[in-house]
């Protein structure tokens, strides 16, 4: 898109595969292509699984919320590739900070997917205990837009300074040094919450202080119901340019390329060497949430042209063409509609919470504004056996 900001001429994103599923590197790939010398077609095999569960999940978690059994869902549908080849891209002793569509990460780290269908069924404050190394520091989500920006570079911050103070450097400055982590930080956002002040403040933090750290835009083109062209009037990789990150553009649908960016970002991070920053081209096939009604803001002819691009169809081309036949697809699916199944049961069959819960975990301490609301839920829950008797 050429504006009077931005008049030069952007590289072709970063890509492996091309829209078909074809092994097609862009000439910017090559400096990346090292990083896939040890994926095999056992790996990319698994990657598939991950991107058909977790849409069967999604699929069904959007029926469940249609038929009011879920208060609220934000389907992913669409955006499975550039998940799936980040979250494969993480170590164990990485952090990730979603936003609260990154299903695909969450399955991956080893969140039960159970734990985030209950959470849109209003019935957890959380979803998952971020503390149990089952859950593969894999951190809440959160729905006040931009503000895990802040607390994932909070978080890599500590990752650096508690890897100065290691080396016995005990100065609260992070400086410059180049010190190594040995782990790293990365966060998801999208392209509307670039918007946001909370992020470009984290964008700044993390110049300033050279977290360990990858921020990921998953640009899927329309935020809410505002297409990216009117919040930014050039790439959004550019803008993180400017904070002084290393930043690039990736084919989001391509899982491949999420993987190879991601991987080496993170290596860099974890090595001392700064922060980065991915922007990931990609759709949301879907709805923002099953509140909003995409075909009030954006063409049918829009979402069929990234209906074509589908990261599931395109890496099942690739593993074709790679000699894996039928009945690993057959498979595949097959166990993706039975874990599916799995949770719309195992979700319909949740308990209540306990009403007390709400108020147990808000503080460490007793506190009397607390108190106080717990003892008015009391004489509110009361005043019905009152009626009844």
């Amino acid at each position: 898109m050429e504006s009077p900001l931005h008049s030069g001429v952007d590289p072709e994103p970063i890509r492996f595969l091309d829209d078909a599923g074809d092994y097609a590197p862009s000439g910017t790939a090559a400096e990346f292509a090292e990083e896939l010398e040890a994926v095999g077609v056992e790996d990319f095999k698994q990657w598939y699984r991950d991107m058909v569960g977790t849409r069967a999940f999604d699929t069904e978690c959007t029926h469940l919320q249609r038929q009011g059994q879920l208060a609220l869902w934000v389907p992913s549908v669409g955006q499975e590739g550039c998940q799936v080849g980040l979250a494969r891209a993480a170590e164990p002793q990485d952090h990730i900070f979603p936003a609260y569509r990154e299903h695909a990460v969450a399955k991956i780290r080893g969140v039960d997917l159970l734990n985030i269908a209950a959470l849109f069924r209003g019935l957890t404050h959380g979803g998952w205990d971020v503390t149990d190394p089952a859950n593969g520091n894999f951190h809440l989500y959160t729905l006040v837009l931009g503000a895990q920006t802040q607390h994932a570079t909070g978080y890599a911050l500590g990752q650096l300074l508690d890897a100065k103070r290691r080396a016995g450097d005990t100065a609260l400055d992070a400086g410059e040094d180049g010190t190594a982590t040995g782990d790293a930080t990365m966060v998801f956002y999208g392209d509307g919450t670039t918007s946001q002040g909370d992020a470009n403040e984290a964008l700044i933090f993390a110049a300033s202080y050279q977290t360990p750290e990858v921020f990921v835009v998953q640009n899927n083109r329309w935020a809410i119901s505002v297409p990216v062209t009117r919040q930014s009037r050039t790439p959004l990789y550019r803008r993180a340019l400017g904070f002084g990150l290393r930043s690039v553009q990736i084919d989001g649908n391509d899982p491949l390329a999420a993987y190879a960016v991601g991987r080496r970002f993170l290596h860099l991070a974890r090595t001392g060497r700064g922060p980065g920053y991915i922007e990931a081209l990609t759709y949301r096939i879907g709805a923002h949430t099953t509140s909003d009604d995409p075909t009030r803001y954006r063409e049918a002819g829009e979402l069929e042209m990234w209906q074509q691009r589908d990261p599931i169809e395109r890496l099942e081309r690739y593993l074709r063409s790679l000699g894996v036949e039928d009945a690993f697809f057959d498979e595949a699916h097959a166990t993706a509609d039975r874990e599916a199944k799995r949770t719309r049961d195992a979700i319909l069959s949740l308990p209540a919470p306990d009403a007390d819960s709400m108020f147990a975990y808000v503080y460490s301490e007793p506190h009397p504004r607390i108190e106080e609301q717990r003892e008015w839920l009391d004489r509110y829950e009361s005043s019905f056996e009152e009626v009844a008797e």
